[in-house]
Parts: structure tokens; C-alpha cells; sequence
């Protein structure tokens, strides 16, 4: 394994900072095919961090027993915002601004967005596949699945297909992303996949479990790596186009309390949980399934406000309109 710099600076405490790029090179020859594993552009989402880590493990053991394995070749970017993973904020600190939205033709100059462009450049200079780890906020769990902008559906559905994911989630296109990192990425043709699992500040270790063997899957599928043994085994993900998903809100503020998990399948109508008046002791809501399907976000955070998402659930297709 190699390791280089992708940049670095003096952070605003005194203590450097630097972007971290690892490096498992092919078995001689040129490499079939160059693919970047991202995590930590936002660093409170420690999912991708984990799973990145396990990675790195996993291949310095095989780099070791079966060299021959490596066809292609494999980048690793850790912790793509170490100064905020170092304070677990979303945001870049002193700065507030989402590292994630400074991806793209302009720059303001600042720290932020120059680094947020040498990182860009770097995987647009070395990969031909990229796999951008994110994970849920602080209010909802999401099950594992890969988010897709319609545009870039043709490409990017199989190969999602690959990766061991619960759901492929097609979303229209819209003015938000243009500036994030996976957007800019498909853009220029490099294919991006955009995994979100989990929720922030946490680590759920059955979803790191089913995301790893989902990229040692996407890893033999592209013949990067090409190690004895069996290949793992995957599940079909369910693809989801916007009219398929359903969204349970709050009408009032007050605190839900779930009565079913992330992964439940629901008929219409069933309790999905109830939101109450902690102070007044009195249930508001009785919270029901806007439709049959699978709950795959569900609200772990209690506290909410009128609006606030509780669950989202992919319909099932015999469910009624």
C-alpha cells in the first residue's frame, strides 16, 4: 500500500491537516480499471470512515497472500474533511460550509473550496469508478441504499445492482446537487455511486457487514480484484422511483416514539408509532403507514416539529392509490 498527500495545510489551531490517499497498485502490468472509495466529506458521518478502515485491513491481508488478486487499482480516501471528522460536525469548522457543496466550476477562493477542487481533481485524475460513502443526520436511520439522479440512471442502475445495497433510490434532477461531489464526478463521465447508510455519529456494524461485502462483490464484478475463493453473495435491491416512495410527517411538535424498525415491512394503516405531549400526558398522534411497503428511514431522534419526517416507506406495488 502507498500513501500520498493529496493536500495539506495549517489548520486555524496550529496542528497540520492533510487529505490521506491510499493506494493498492495492480499485480504488474497496467491496471483494468481504477476505482476511488470516498468517505468523511462530512464529519459527522462516520459509516464510510468505518467501513474505509476495513477496507484498507482487508486488502493489506490479501496484498500479502495473493498479490496476484489485484487486477486494478484501488484508491482509498478515509477522511476526505479531517478538521471536521476531528470535531464530528458536518460542516468545515470556523468556515460553516459543507465541503460537499464546493464541488464544481467556481471557486471563492477560500480554504474550503481549494481543497474541496484538489480533491476533485485528484479523483477525476485517478479513477474510473468512485463509491462516495455518506451517512444519515442526527434525526433519521436510513437503511443501505445507493441515491441516483435521474440523469445518469442509464449508467449508473447496474452497477449499483453490484453492491449488496437494501434499495437504488432514482431521484430527479435538481439545482442542489450540482455542486456536490458525486454529481460533478458523473458529469464528466467518471460513474459515482452515492451510498447512504446509517445514521450520523454512529457506526451500525450489520450494515457495515452487508456495504463491505457489497463492494468486494462490485471489486470482483469489475475485475479489480480477482482472489480465490468464492465471490460474495448479494441480495437484489428494490429500485425505487420517486412516485414509490411515502413519507409519514408530524402535524405537531411533541416526541415520536417508534413502534416498528427500519427494515419492518407494514400494511397500510398500521401504527408506525405515536407522537406525544411529554409535559400535558397526552398521545397527539397515533402515527399510521400512508401506505403497505418497507420502511426503510425511520425517525430515531424523538424531538419534532410540525413536518418533521418520521418514516419514509417503499410502497408496495399490489398497494392501492
Amino acid at each position: 500500500m502507498k500513501t500520498r498527500t493529496v493536500i495539506a495545510f495549517q489548520s486555524p489551531l496550529g496542528a497540520p491537516v492533510e487529505i490521506i490517499k491510499h493506494t493498492f497498485s495492480p499485480h504488474g502490468g497496467k491496471p483494468v480499471k481504477r476505482i476511488s472509495f470516498v468517505a468523511g466529506l462530512h464529519g459527522d458521518e462516520l459509516e464510510g470512515v468505518a467501513l474505509c478502515h476495513r477496507l484498507i485491513r482487508h486488502l493489506q491481508s490479501l496484498k500479502e497472500t495473493e498479490p496476484e488478486a489485484f487486477r486494478g487499482e484501488i484508491h482509498i480516501y478515509p477522511a476526505a474533511n479531517p478538521l471536521a471528522l476531528a470535531t464530528s460536525t458536518r460542516l468545515w469548522p470556523f468556515f460553516s460550509v459543507d465541503m460537499n457543496r464546493q464541488m464544481g466550476d467556481g471557486t471563492d477562493g477560500s480554504l474550503p473550496s481549494q481543497t474541496a477542487t484538489a480533491l476533485l481533481e485528484d479523483l477525476k485524475s485517478g479513477s474510473d469508478l468512485v463509491v462516495d460513502f455518506h451517512a444519515s443526520n442526527l434525526h433519521l436511520l436510513e437503511l443501505p441504499q445507493i441515491r441516483i439522479l435521474e440523469e445518469f440512471r442509464r449508467k449508473l442502475v447496474p452497477l449499483a445492482t453490484l453492491c449488496n445495497m437494501d434499495l437504488i433510490w432514482v431521484h430527479p434532477s435538481s439545482g442542489v446537487f450540482e455542486a456536490t461531489l458525486g454529481y460533478n464526478l458523473n458529469r464528466v463521465k467518471i460513474p459515482t455511486l452515492v451510498v447512504e447508510t446509517g445514521i450520523c455519529l454512529r457506526v451500525h456494524r450489520d450494515f457495515q457487514e452487508q456495504i463491505f461485502q457489497g463492494m468486494l462483490h462490485l471489486l470482483r464484478h469489475t475485475r479489480i480484484l480477482v482472489p480465490s475463493g468464492p465471490a460474495p453473495r448479494v441480495k437484489p435491491p428494490r429500485l425505487l422511483q420517486p412516485s414509490q416512495v411515502a413519507l409519514a410527517q408530524a402535524r405537531q411538535a411533541g416526541l415520536f416514539l417508534a413502534e416498528v424498525k427500519a427494515g419492518d415491512t407494514v400494511p397500510r394503516g398500521a401504527r408506525l408509532g405515536e407522537l406525544i405531549d411529554p409535559v400535558g400526558g397526552q398521545v397527539l398522534e397515533a402515527v399510521q403507514a400512508p401506505c403497505a411497503g418497507l420502511v426503510f428511514t425511520l425517525r430515531l431522534h424523538p424531538l419534532t416539529y410540525p413536518g418533521a419526517p418520521l418514516a419514509r416507506l417503499a410502497k408496495e406495488e399490489s398497494d392501492p392509490p
